[in-house]
């Protein structure tokens, strides 16, 4: 290299050259993030100034460039917004709860009347869908089916389209709206990447969405059975497709037909050693970063849960010869780990860690060998969110769910930051310093008091960093340093909460921060 620097006739562009060869060598994967145009890229200061005649700017996209419009929906931020005190909180909320609507679902309702109902629905500024990310975005939406037809279409659209993206592969985690296109990871990642396929990610909770997504469904829609037996091929050979997958990846007798490497990591393209004993084994966390230990706990009681509830459907669809069988021998093998008699006797178990300040703790990840990972992650299914999404299981005053909540917001947890603005939680590809909002939210949504909830409304009203929208991660004395401009997700679940809130302690958000008087 020195000879080659030398014989150069201009060496700087040598050395210019050299460095951009090792960023990309270093951040490679940035080179195949397929980014869509971000509608949210020029965004003015929200509060003009701090006197009384502040003002929040309009930056909720344009009518005219909306990619969907439900009544129901307008209706419900005009009623939030029109009755509740602060006008902040009010504000955020007419821009976050439509803006995976407004910004990025592909549905043509026009179409529905000749052919199935098809919904691809992106995660924000990266135009890929996430099973994950596509339900936890329409999630927020479903009560409002009954009222608004277009939108129950639009929501059937995801759930045959999710259909469709497992048949294509269960283990993938993100897919192209067009299944003949090529990923340019195909040709970097050891792992069997099928045409149409975006990464090909193996985690647990991508599965889980899905069931959920399904029940809450058919929940909302009054047990109509109706649709699910106008597709009952789809959903019968899903669901199939899902349960084997399950069953594979306990690795009882065989590691299974995944594997999965890119640039070297996992050092073993099959996974990391773990002792088969009924868990089902997976790769990524709920945020694509890579597990330390092959059994995620939060991932699996989502799992138990969600299969609870699929026995609940196929029980009433008379499809229960179909699936039974096999849904209770996983969710047996589940119960025996996650339900340990032990547990009860308040001993440590496979799952559960005996802390010496928060007593008997649940842990995030094992290899079932004795090696446990103590700590919490920043997307759901998190420990933090286990009342949120399996509240039938784990209820939000179980005592060693407060004991574990009480040590992911204490300097015992390594992932745990505390700034001049912000608190919360980071996670390996957030950085130091750097806080999920999505663990912000979840905070505040599994909250019991009511001034730690008004602390994670007082934190979400900074944290969007004057954009009038919520971000992946956020400096935690800087709000105006973040990641992800336009990330959906993160905004369905603030809607969320903040409709929550509003049934059930409209007070909270009756109440004025100083800096707004």
């Amino acid at each position: 290299m020195v000879l080659l620097f030398r014989s150069c006739n201009r060496p700087y562009l040598f050395l210019i050259a050299f460095i951009i060869g090792i960023i990309l060598v270093l951040r490679f994967d940035l080179l195949f993030q397929p980014i869509v145009p971000n509608p949210y890229q020029n965004y003015s200061l929200i509060i003009e100034n701090s006197s009384t005649n502040s003002k929040l700017a309009q930056v909720r996209i344009s009518k005219d460039k909306r990619r969907f419009v439900s009544t129901a929906v307008e209706s419900l931020i005009d009623e939030i917004k029109r009755n509740i005190k602060n006008k902040e909180l009010a504000w955020l909320f007419g821009n976050c709860f439509p803006n995976t609507l407004d910004t990025t679902v592909d549905f043509n309702a026009n179409e529905t009347a000749t052919k199935p109902p098809d919904t691809y629905v992106i995660s924000g500024d990266v135009n890929v869908m996430w099973l994950r990310d596509s339900s936890a975005q329409i999630h927020p939406y479903l009560p409002l089916m009954k009222n608004d037809l277009k939108l129950r279409k639009l929501i059937e659209g995801v759930i045959l389209r999710q259909l469709m993206c497992i048949q294509r592969d269960p283990y993938a985690s993100a897919y192209y709206k067009n299944f003949d296109r090529i990923s340019e990871w195909k040709y970097l990642d050891n792992t069997e990447m099928r045409d149409g396929i975006h990464e090909r990610k193996w985690g647990l909770d991508s599965l889980c969405y899905v069931l959920r997504l399904m029940y809450s469904y058919w929940q909302e829609v009054n047990h109509d059975l109706t649709f699910f037996l106008e597709y009952e091929a789809q959903f019968k050979l899903t669901i199939r497709i899902i349960l084997d997958t399950l069953k594979v990846q306990r690795r009882y007798s065989r590691l299974g037909p995944y594997i999965y490497q890119r640039e070297g990591i996992p050092p073993d393209p099959r996974g990391a050693q773990a002792k088969p004993n009924g868990l089902i084994y997976s790769f990524f966390r709920p945020s694509d970063d890579l597990q330390t230990y092959p059994y995620l706990i939060p991932s699996q009681f989502f799992a138990y849960h969600t299969l609870k509830l699929l026995f609940e459907l196929v029980h009433n669809f008379n499809w229960t010869h179909d699936f039974d069988s096999d849904i209770f021998s996983i969710n047996s093998d589940l119960y025996k780990i996650l339900f340990d008699e032990q547990i009860k006797d308040n001993l440590e178990t496979l799952i559960t860690k005996k802390h010496e300040k928060y007593g008997l703790i649940y842990v995030y990840e094992i290899n079932g060998m004795g090696s446990k990972n103590i700590m919490d992650g920043t997307h759901a299914p998190s420990l933090l969110s286990l009342p949120y999404l399996c509240s039938n299981i784990i209820p939000i005053n179980d005592s060693i769910y407060q004991n574990t909540r009480k040590f992911i917001f204490s300097t015992d947890n390594t992932w745990y930051y505390k700034g001049s603005v912000l608190e919360g939680i980071s996670g390996k590809h957030m950085g130091s310093e750097m806080v999920s909002t999505l663990a912000i939210i979840m905070r505040g949504l599994t909250a019991i008091d009511d001034n730690e909830i008004r602390l994670c409304l007082r934190m979400l009203e900074k944290a969007h960093g004057y954009t009038g929208f919520m971000h992946e991660s956020v400096n935690i004395d800087d709000p105006t340093q973040f990641t992800r401009s336009w990330y959906a997700w993160a905004n369905s679940l603030f809607g969320e909460f903040i409709w929550k809130l509003y049934r059930e302690k409209r007070y909270l958000l009756n109440e004025i921060p100083t800096e707004q008087v």
